[in-house]
């Protein structure tokens, strides 16, 4: 009679392990039956190129799509016009997936190997947002289905998040409590590789500083005029100072936003605006002070008046490594970026113009990255989610590998069947990890007591731009 049962038991496993691959196997047909849909999706999305805040028909491009595949969506939450989210199902658990959509100012390229900037526009997605927005939503459409179809319990959530770059829409949704019911957050980004490394980032902060003084002729009254500018430059000249005697690990840039319109008129007004990066978000808020007070001591000094607003303020990435081994492990079932003949001429092309060489392109696109710990020198309000909901990332090879972030090179990869193939890589991959959190709940509970390891019992969530409002004129 034991024998028996166990063969019975046995079976029940076998034919439950049956079932769920070929559910897995029907998902992955879908995506692969609808990359040519996904791609007109992101292609129109890359060509319109808007900035954070203003994304507002690539916004709703992504929400029609989500509303079409029975999705409820709520738009404009947090106080964000273009921000989202939608939700399939109900219940518990709840997964949440992101998708990113808007373009960087002062780039553009066409979708050519060699540089040809985009003459109508003086936007790009040079960070492959477009791709990050369509390939997300594909995800989200294809676990839809397979809950459906294999009636799986639980929500998929998308949340539409604008203005990453610099803009940390997701720190507002943060503080707006929309990811309170989350059980995990998966995300995935453009890049010149194919990894799901437990990867953290830098904590960031920026402000724009503006000055203020008395306008007077240069060459006739210059002893009546204060000058602005000067308080800019005095600020600048401390700022580099203190580079000094900063932690290794600081990446402080800036750039002068306004500076005066003519040599002979002594300006009344001019403004900088400083980034600043360090992996723990105490010390960032540490730095930070001592940034501000540059310049204050510019200001008295140049007998000006200064002033500034915070623009974001980012977390560090909290890395999870239970969550990422599981969707490495999917990465790695679903491989790289396949480059067709056609493929590989382009990168090729495009290689010429790139500072590092990857030395065999085709390889280097299909390869899956060893699974190790990494730290990016770049910052993402992704982190934010990361320190209130167990988050994990991956990165797929959109872009020609040696390829860097915000180029032109990055905006024409991302124009093409290459940056398309990477993106239809991270969908599968999104699509799996999510189907494995929706019917493991022990893997859920293993990242949620990693979650709480890292972060520490005495944690308290506080965004670093504080109270603000959010800067929808950024960009304009």
């Amino acid at each position: 009679m034991q024998r028996i049962t166990a063969i019975a038991a046995l079976t029940t496993i076998m034919l439950s392990g049956a079932a769920q691959a070929a559910g897995e196997s029907s998902m992955l047909t879908r995506l692969d039956r609808e990359q040519a849909r996904y791609a007109e999706l992101a292609l129109t999305i890359w060509d319109k190129a808007e900035l954070g805040y203003v994304e507002n028909d690539s916004s709703t491009l992504l929400q029609d799509t989500l509303a079409r595949e029975g999705f409820t969506v709520e738009t404009g939450v947090a106080g964000l016009p273009t921000a989202f989210v939608a939700s399939y199902g109900s219940g518990k658990p709840v997964i949440g997936l992101l998708a990113e959509f808007d373009a960087l100012p002062g780039i553009s390229q066409t979708a050519a190997p060699v540089r040809e900037a985009a003459t109508d526009k003086h936007s790009g997605h040079a960070c492959g947002h477009h791709l990050f927005g369509a390939g997300s939503v594909a995800a989200a459409v294809a676990v839809r289905h397979w809950m459906e179809e294999n009636n799986v319990s639980g929500t998929v959530r998308l949340y539409g998040t604008p203005a990453e770059e610099g803009g940390s829409g997701k720190v507002y949704m943060v503080r707006a409590g929309l990811f309170e019911d989350v059980d995990s957050v998966l995300v995935w980004h453009p890049a010149d590789r194919n990894q799901a490394n437990p990867s953290t980032t830098l904590a960031n902060k920026s402000a724009k500083f503006r000055f203020r003084g008395v306008s007077s002729h240069a060459a006739v009254a210059p002893e009546r005029g204060r000058s602005a500018l000067d308080g800019v430059e005095a600020m600048n000249m401390m700022a580099n100072m203190l580079r000094e005697h900063m932690p290794q690990e600081v990446r402080m840039h800036h750039v002068i936003t306004s500076g005066g319109s003519a040599p002979n008129v002594v300006p009344d007004f001019a403004e900088s605006f400083y980034y600043l990066r360090h992996p723990d978000a105490a010390t960032l808020e540490e730095l930070w002070a001592r940034l501000v007070a540059t310049a204050e001591g510019a200001a008295v000094g140049t007998g000006t008046e200064m002033s500034y607003e915070v623009i974001h303020g980012n977390h560090s990435v909290l890395a999870n490594e239970t969550l990422a081994r599981a969707m490495h492990d999917r990465l790695q079932q679903v491989g790289g970026v396949q480059y067709s003949p056609s493929d590989l001429a382009f990168a090729n092309t495009l290689a010429e113009s790139l500072a590092r060489s990857e030395g065999d392109l085709a390889a280097a696109a299909a390869r899956i990255e060893p699974f190790a710990p990494s730290r990016s020198m770049g910052s993402t309000d992704v982190g934010d989610v990361s320190w209130v909901v167990p988050t994990t990332e991956m990165r797929a090879a959109t872009w020609v590998p040696g390829t860097a972030p915000h180029t032109w090179q990055a905006i024409a990869a991302g124009g093409t069947d290459i940056g398309v193939k990477g993106m239809m890589v991270a969908a599968k991959t999104l699509a799996l990890t999510a189907a494995d959190l929706l019917q493991q709940p022990e893997l859920l509970r293993a990242a949620r007591s990693e979650f709480e390891q890292r972060r520490g019992a005495d944690f308290t969530y506080r965004p670093l731009l504080g109270e603000r409002e959010p800067p929808l004129d950024y960009r304009k």
